[in-house]
């Protein structure tokens, strides 16, 4: 959980200790140091800055958890459970923005992907849901509606789920 300024400062640390390292000619040292640098670069591209970004989402800074996730050049490489985290964090960070059509399309590809429970895919298909009626496509909410009702939700959700059928049926 470093940003990749972080990353490059311990990286370069630990550059200065290999290159030492071998000078005093201690290289198993030299190799341990190396395997952490190999951890220190895949973990910039399996875990990337997701979770730093969710802290300051929830903590309402959502400019900050943006700048977090744009640090990630490529999505596609995040591992499989936070590629799922990454686009529930976008979504909801670009509705709070009301770039609607983005946050459908982060909400959209969050689906394909694994989240913490089932409660956190049925809030990703309340929120397509509830754009879908924005959109006036009460077919489509519907849909997202009965995937949601048939995971394993809070009574928060139930309720959540509740109104947006009575606004289907009206």
């Amino acid at each position: 959980m470093l940003t990749k300024k972080a990353r490059l400062a311990v990286i370069a640390v630990a550059v200065i200790l290999i290159l030492w390292t071998v000078y005093k000619e201690v290289y198993e040292i030299s190799a341990i140091i190396g395997v952490g640098i190999a951890l220190l670069i895949w973990g910039y591209f399996r875990e990337g800055t997701v979770i730093m970004a969710a802290r300051k989402f929830h903590e309402k800074k959502y400019d900050e958890a943006e700048e977090l996730l744009k640090e990630i050049s490529d999505p596609d490489k995040l591992s499989r459970h936070r590629r799922g985290f990454y686009e529930f964090i976008y979504g909801n960070v670009e509705l709070k923005r009301f770039n609607y059509d983005e946050a459908e399309k982060h909400f959209q590809i969050a689906t394909n992907f694994p989240l913490r429970n089932q409660n956190d895919k049925a809030i990703v298909l309340v929120h397509l849901a509830n754009l879908n009626l924005r959109k006036k496509q009460p077919e489509r909410a519907k849909a997202y509606v009965e995937k949601a009702k048939s995971l394993k939700i809070t009574a928060r959700v139930k309720n959540i789920i509740q109104s947006i059928e009575q606004e289907i049926k009206i």
